[in-house]
């Protein structure tokens, strides 16, 4: 028996153990994942915890929900991978043999590598990319009724790239509604030029930015926290003051990656941009915010890359060489209140562009402009996260970006 590890089993993970198990023959192959955690997380519903619109029940669900028949769930730590003998190691005491490997531990957040973050850590200091940071900020701004809201951005790379925008639109209707925005100032604070890194893109954002009277503050490299004095500051010495602080702080990989060398010193496997083999690793494949791959790290592009990663490991066990087929593809839809929403679709080589999409001239959602329709896109994803993606089930996006209905020419 032949035997294939999965180590994670977030959305890349779950989605590689499905459609693997639907290639391959059960009596030929075992395919075990091992993960720490028993719930699986929505991780894009995050985002709408703090602002009362979901509750930890609708971002939830145990992950045995999503492992198909024919799959092994092992939860244990990994504490140590041995890819010249094709052996894992767990904290339980446990070793795994494989004959291919898929990385898909993910990434999670580090506000201790702040220097005095963690001294107003869920006082006046908080995150929405996990749960408990989501549900504490919930708390803190269910009240909040006047005062500065500062967002910052860290450093890079960090997942989602959008979210802390879709935070401060969210923002700016959640306090709208409540009838108190004059009240709260919103600013977003980036170690970037703009708002986002690609140029049309941040453009025509930073305009919604401003409509919606948020302040961007660009080249802040944070290098301190004072949470006593309740003020962030640059390199360069800037100051910023808050009265909440919003923080992406660094993201970092999974700490047996770091500790078996074969991650870089933050935790990102050196992966191919195109074909998801590790590099200089044999029969070992990565996927989704694992990877060091140019593109966004969110729950879409690991979808995507899942098509070009089974493809590849079977054209492995086949005899034949990967293919480069992946190509960047990140597709997300941006909350901005007022039940609008604005969507991007975008790869390694075409950034964002206005136009229509999936169809060509028809849509039904629009390319950087804000609509009721991409709304429903974005709140309608949740359904599709738990009844298709995560079963490893095809809907109608291809892996790979069609430049059709997109405007090449923007003034």
């Amino acid at each position: 028996m032949r035997k294939i590890l999965i180590l994670g089993s977030g959305a890349g993970g779950t989605i590689v153990a499905n459609m693997l198990r639907q290639r391959l023959q059960e009596s030929e192959w075992e395919i075990t994942i091992i993960d720490k955690k028993e719930e699986h997380h929505y991780q894009a519903g995050y985002l709408f915890i703090p602002f009362g619109v979901y509750s930890e029940n609708d971002v939830v669900k145990p992950k045995k929900e999503f492992i198909p028949k024919g799959v092994e769930f092992v939860l244990d730590n990994v504490v140590r991978i041995d890819t010249k003998d094709r052996r894992v190691e767990t904290e339980k005491g446990i070793q795994y043999d494989y004959d291919w490997l898929v990385i898909a531990t993910g990434c999670d957040i580090a506000p201790a590598e702040i220097d005095g973050m963690m001294d107003g850590w869920q006082k006046d200091i908080f995150d929405f990319y996990t749960l408990e940071g989501s549900l504490e900020l919930y708390k803190k701004l269910k009240y909040f009724n006047s005062g500065r809201i500062v967002l910052n951005i860290a450093e890079f790379p960090y997942k989602c790239p959008i979210a802390p925008l879709e935070f401060v639109f969210m923002a700016d209707w959640f306090f709208t509604v409540n009838g108190v925005r004059d009240k709260v100032e919103i600013e977003f604070v980036t170690p970037l030029d703009n708002v986002f890194t690609k140029p049309v893109a941040a453009r025509i954002l930073s305009e919604f930015a401003v409509k919606k009277n948020i302040k961007i503050t660009p080249y802040f490299d944070l290098v301190q926290v004072n949470a006593h004095e309740k003020t962030i500051e640059s390199g360069k010495g800037q100051k910023l003051g808050y009265d909440i602080l919003v923080a992406i702080p660094p993201n970092v990989g999974d700490k047996a990656l770091i500790d078996s060398g074969i991650s870089d010193p933050v935790g990102f496997v050196p992966t191919d941009n195109h074909t998801l083999k590790a590099e200089n690793l044999d029969r070992v494949y990565v996927v989704g915010d694992t990877t060091n791959v140019p593109t966004s790290k969110a729950g879409s592009v690991a979808h995507y890359q899942s098509y070009t990663l089974v493809e590849n490991l079977i054209r492995e066990i086949d005899g034949y060489n990967p293919k480069p087929t992946f190509d960047g593809h990140a597709t997300c839809f941006l909350a901005s209140g007022f039940e609008k929403a604005i969507l991007l679709d975008f790869n390694y080589n075409v950034e964002p562009l206005p136009g229509k999409f999936p169809f060509p001239g028809m849509g039904p959602f629009s390319l950087l402009e804000e609509s009721l329709s991409n709304h429903w896109g974005k709140m309608m994803f949740r359904w599709v996260y738990w009844n298709l993606m995560m079963k490893g089930l095809d809907f109608p996006l291809e892996p790979q970006m069609n430049i059709a209905g997109k405007l090449r020419k923007v003034a």
